[in-house]
């Protein structure tokens, strides 16, 4: 079987890739980088090299393989076009991979007590309405269109990855900025609560995904949450800071790295994996605090 993997060198997709080909999978993998096609080949994955805009190699890429694992964009609304019409009546295959700051709030810091599970209602914010509407264009190919179409959409991930790139977004920037500022940082009061899950795991659902999921099928994947201050005094450990904690100004944040951080770091992101767990996923990695504690 046949997989083609877009972000082949990104975290989420080079991990899925690389589990595909240790399974025994024969892998193509798109990247833009001449350098890292060597290295994808390297790894037994046949490289691709064009961008997500090339939208005539994307069709042409996924019309020859069995199955598609898009990783590289969650936003990109071009390249999820081109492969959809490429295999629109196929009944192949797609995972689409978006993200669960899909039900972010505007909480500033402050913790919500509200967790949503996939068939829970929720109005999106603005910010991430366009992701919103991506997912249903997505799911709507599985019902109109003859794709296996179905929706993987992770909470903030935390492990090393087995693909190109071993480190995920949301986590290293705070660790990283927590770093120069000499201790663990969380925006407001920190009491407000994201929903987690290792990278591992997270391939498992994948895999498991594309064995058993229906057509129409949206996942999100989470397996435990924790408030910001909770990770802030993880990452105070982990740096060496002696516990020390420091609350940054939400608005300030805002002022300086924009909604993305905002919405990334100060709201309330509180998922349950509700469909994941019915189609028979069963997380094993170490939960985040474990994670934290194994990292010092």
């Amino acid at each position: 079987m046949k997989i083609f993997v877009t972000g082949a060198s990104g975290y989420i997709g080079g991990s899925v890739a690389n589990r595909l080909v240790a399974d025994g999978f024969q892998v193509t993998g798109l990247t833009r980088d001449d350098g890292k096609a060597a290295a994808l080949e390297a790894r037994g994955i046949e490289p691709v090299i064009g961008s997500l805009d090339d939208v005539e190699t994307l069709a042409r890429v996924a019309q020859a393989s069995d199955a598609v694992i898009h990783a590289a964009d969650a936003d990109h609304e071009a390249s999820v076009d081109a492969l959809l019409d490429a295999l629109a009546g196929s009944g192949k295959l797609f995972i689409h991979t978006s993200g669960s700051s899909i039900i972010a709030d505007d909480a500033a810091g402050t913790h919500s007590g509200q967790e949503f599970c996939e068939d829970t209602p929720f109005t999106p914010l603005p910010f991430r309405l366009p992701r919103v509407v991506m997912n249903r264009r997505v799911r709507m190919a599985g019902i109109d269109r003859s794709v296996r179409a179905v929706v993987v959409c992770p909470a903030m991930i935390y492990g090393e990855g087995r693909g190109l790139q071993p480190h995920s977004d949301q986590l290293p920037k705070l660790i990283g900025l927590s770093r120069q500022m000499g201790a663990g940082l969380y925006l407001g009061e920190g009491l407000n609560r994201y929903a987690n899950v290792h990278i591992d795991d997270l391939v498992d659902l994948y895999l498991l995904a594309m064995e058993r999921a229906p057509a129409a099928s949206f996942f999100f994947a989470a397996n435990g949450e924790m408030s910001f201050l909770e990770i802030a005094q993880h990452i105070a450990r982990v740096i060496g800071a002696e516990g020390r904690t420091h609350s940054l100004d939400v608005e300030q944040v805002t002022a300086g790295y924009g909604l993305a951080a905002r919405y990334g770091l100060a709201s309330n992101s509180r998922v349950i994996a509700a469909n994941a767990r019915r189609l028979g996923w069963v997380p094993k990695s170490p939960s985040l605090g474990d994670w934290f504690a194994a990292q010092t």
